[in-house]
């Protein structure tokens, strides 16, 4: 079988177990848009997971609030930062307990719609299937992460 090789980064960040398909929209997301090398990988096998992506990111490491974006749209997803191309850190993704203006609020009648007032939610409950569902503190409406349109970095 031929297999094709990407080159080692020397300092960035590497973000694995995307779920199949989401890498670009994990970019979108990203502060990086433009500014660093970006390789990505997409639909590759996985034992765990049948498919995932990859996204190689040079020169950046991710912010906490790029982490908590990555979280609700790629929550199996694992991060590694890499230093001097050695493994300097290595962590999974968590849904996080509260979101602070890292989404908009599906609710169009929602004050935050109407002003520039920052969003916030906190995590409701996470439910069997594993999906978590947040209440927003404005209008204390609850939605699924899914349903949420991230705010761009």
């Amino acid at each position: 079988m031929k297999q094709l090789k990407v080159d080692a980064i020397k300092d960035g960040t590497v973000i694995d177990h995307i779920p199949a398909g989401k890498a670009i929209q994990v970019l979108k997301i990203l502060k990086t848009q433009g500014n660093h090398p970006v390789s990505i990988g997409m639909n590759l096998p996985s034992t765990k997971f049948g498919a995932k992506d990859i996204l190689k990111i040079e020169n950046h490491e991710l912010s906490a609030a790029e982490v908590d974006r990555i979280a609700i749209i790629a929550p199996t997803a694992s991060i590694t930062i890499i230093r001097h191309y050695e493994v300097a850190e290595k962590r999974k993704v968590s849904v996080p307990e509260k979101l602070e203006n890292v989404a908009y609020c599906p609710n169009p009648n929602c004050i935050t719609n109407a002003e520039s007032i920052a969003t916030r939610f906190k995590k409701y409950k996470e439910n069997a299937d594993g999906k978590v569902d947040y209440m927003c503190n404005y209008c204390e409406k609850i939605y699924r992460a899914e349903d949420f349109k991230i705010k761009l970095g």
